[in-house]
């Protein structure tokens, strides 16, 4: 009894500790990260490759854009990012073509001529269109470090 007992515990343990397990991501979906910050980091045109054309950008202070938005600001340079280091993946979600990412990053950059550094919590929803992964969504909320 004492053996069945310890496996049924030990099972159940092992089932409660999978559900927190992380999913890793693809690698065309972690290159297609990368080269997102790379790109915002660099004020690089190229960008609009990865983003969908009914993108949302939810920012930290509640500012929201669209694609048509996010050109405009991106190519006046209204926000210039000087580094973006990405500090952790804390979630991956895949479903069909579609994948969810938590991710903890550190950017620093100027706005209105004011430097700035923040630690951002990322929810990013992308889309695997034609074999890209393709930045849906996306919303930041800033931490305290």
């Amino acid at each position: 009894m004492k053996k069945l007992s310890l496996f049924i515990l030990l099972f159940a343990f092992a089932l409660w500790s999978g559900q927190n397990l992380k999913t890793n991501p693809d690698k065309k979906l972690l290159e297609s990260i990368s080269f997102l910050d790379k790109s915002l980091q660099n004020n690089d045109d190229n960008i609009i490759k990865i983003l969908t054309q009914d993108i949302s950008f939810g920012h930290s202070n509640g500012w929201v854009q669209n694609l048509n938005d996010f050109k405009k600001d991106f190519s006046s340079k209204k926000v210039a990012y000087k580094e973006i280091k990405q500090l952790e993946i804390s979630e991956f979600k895949k479903h069909k073509n579609i994948a969810s990412v938590r991710r903890k990053v550190k950017v620093l950059g100027i706005y209105q001529n004011q430097e700035f550094e923040l630690n951002l919590l990322l929810l990013e929803i992308w889309k695997k269109e034609n074999a890209v992964w393709k930045l849906w969504s996306r919303q930041s909320v800033e931490i305290k470090p």
